[in-house]
C-alpha cells in the first residue's frame, strides 16, 4: 500500500484502536495448491491481543470448507492439528466511514486556481505477520483455542460494538447460551487462525495536505450530507487536520 508520510499513522496504541473499533478484516494469502487458487481472501472478524506482544497478535476464525483454509491445510499439511506457515499474511482493515470528495468541497484552491480532482477519503490498517493454524478442535491445544477464540469474539462484540453490557443496558449473548454439543459441532467445522504481527501500518487519509480553506471546506461539506456518515466524515477530516497541524508546529 501507497502510505504517502502525510496520509501515515504509526502510533500504535491508534493503530489498536482503530482494529478494535473495526475488527472485520480481509486476510489476504498467497498459498501455492493443487486444487484451490494461488491467490485467497476471507472477510471475518479479528480478536488483537496485546497483553503480551507489543506489537500485538489476531484471532480468527473461519469454515474448514472455505477454500483459502483448504488451500492452507493440503500446504500445511505436516502436522493436521496445528499449522504454522513460512510466509507472511496479509490482513487489511478498513473503516467503515469513507466517502467520495467532490472538487466542490475545495472552496479556497478551486475558485483560485481551479487546480483541484476528485478523490476518496478513507482510513485503514493493513498487518503482516506469521500464521498458525489450528485445525483438529478434537486435541487439546487446538480445541482450547477455538473456545477461547468464539468467547473472546462474542464478548467484543457484544459488549463493544453492540453495547450489550448489563446492568441498565441488555443483557449480552454468551457461549453458553447455546446447546454445548451444538458448540462443539460448529467448532468441528472451522480453524482457528492466529497471527503474530510483525508489521503495522496505518493509513488515513482525510485531507489533511490540503489548504486550511479547503480542509474546513469538505468537512463543511461532509456535514451537509444527510445521515450519520457525513457526520463522522466530517469530524475525521477535523481531527486529522488538527493533528497535521500539531505536528507540523512541533518540527
Amino acid at each position: 500500500m501507497f502510505i504517502p508520510s502525510v496520509h501515515a499513522e504509526s502510533d500504535p496504541a491508534t493503530l489498536h484502536s482503530f482494529v478494535r473499533a473495526n475488527p472485520l478484516g480481509l486476510l489476504i494469502t498467497g498459498i501455492r495448491s493443487s486444487s484451490q487458487q494461488l491467490l485467497q481472501c476471507t472477510h471475518v472478524p479479528f480478536v488483537l491481543d496485546t497483553a503480551d506482544d507489543t506489537k500485538g497478535v489476531l484471532r480468527a476464525h473461519i469454515a474448514k470448507q472455505n477454500p483459502q483454509a483448504k488451500a492452507m491445510i493440503e500446504h500445511l499439511a505436516e502436522r493436521p492439528d496445528i499449522l504454522t506457515a513460512e510466509d507472511e499474511v496479509l490482513v487489511v482493515f478498513t473503516a467503515k466511514e469513507h466517502h467520495y470528495v467532490t472538487p466542490k468541497f475545495y472552496v479556497e484552491t478551486k475558485p483560485d486556481t481551479g487546480k483541484v480532482v476528485p478523490t476518496w477519503n478513507y482510513a485503514t490498517v493493513q498487518v503482516y505477520g506469521k500464521l498458525t493454524l489450528y485445525y483438529d478442535s478434537k486435541s487439546p491445544e487446538a480445541g482450547a483455542f477455538l473456545a477461547k477464540q468464539i468467547r473472546d469474539l462474542s464478548e467484543h462484540a457484544e459488549s463493544s460494538i453492540m453495547g450489550y453490557t448489563g446492568g441498565e443496558r441488555p443483557r449480552p449473548w454468551v457461549v453458553e447460551d447455546a446447546p454445548e454439543k451444538y458448540i462443539e459441532i460448529m467448532q468441528r467445522n472451522i480453524v482457528g487462525i492466529e497471527i503474530h504481527i510483525d508489521q503495522i501500518q496505518g493509513k488515513f487519509k482525510m485531507s489533511q495536505e490540503m489548504r486550511p480553506g479547503d480542509r474546513d471546506g469538505v468537512a463543511a461539506g461532509f456535514s451537509r450530507l444527510a445521515g450519520e456518515e457525513g457526520q463522522a466524515m466530517a469530524a475525521l477530516v477535523r481531527e486529522r487536520g488538527a493533528l497535521h497541524d500539531a505536528k507540523k508546529r512541533s518540527l
